[in-house]
């Protein structure tokens, strides 16, 4: 049973930045694809970033060139670095694997960035 758990969310100020990771239990991490997601207050979960087995990236338009996902298969470790946050990327982010039926995701680590 693949099980993920995140770390690393906090408070931040504008402006700053934080890496979450996100380490994954099990043998079928390297072959997944991996992906960060985010779900504010009152609205719906959405992808932030995403990375496949062969390390080809996907970001959403609001974190480009602010963002940057990365994987370590030793470690079994998805990490999100993001840089130059601001008020709208508070959120609850999620880590998710996906290979083939597993759709696993993590608990969540909450992000405040104060206005």
């Amino acid at each position: 049973q693949v099980q993920l758990v995140e770390s690393g969310g906090g408070l931040v100020q504008p402006g700053g930045s934080l890496r979450l990771s996100c380490a994954a239990s099990g043998s079928i991490f390297s072959a997944s694809t991996m992906g960060w997601y985010r779900q504010a207050p009152g609205k719906q979960r959405e992808l932030v970033a995403s990375i496949t087995s062969d390390d080809s990236t996907n970001y959403a338009d609001s974190v480009k060139g602010r963002f940057t996902i990365s994987r370590d298969n030793a470690k079994n470790t998805v990490y999100l670095q993001m840089n130059s946050l601001k008020p709208e990327d508070t959120a609850v982010y999620y880590c998710n694997l996906r290979l083939v039926w597993h759709n696993i995701w993590g608990q969540g680590t909450q992000v405040t960035v104060p206005y």
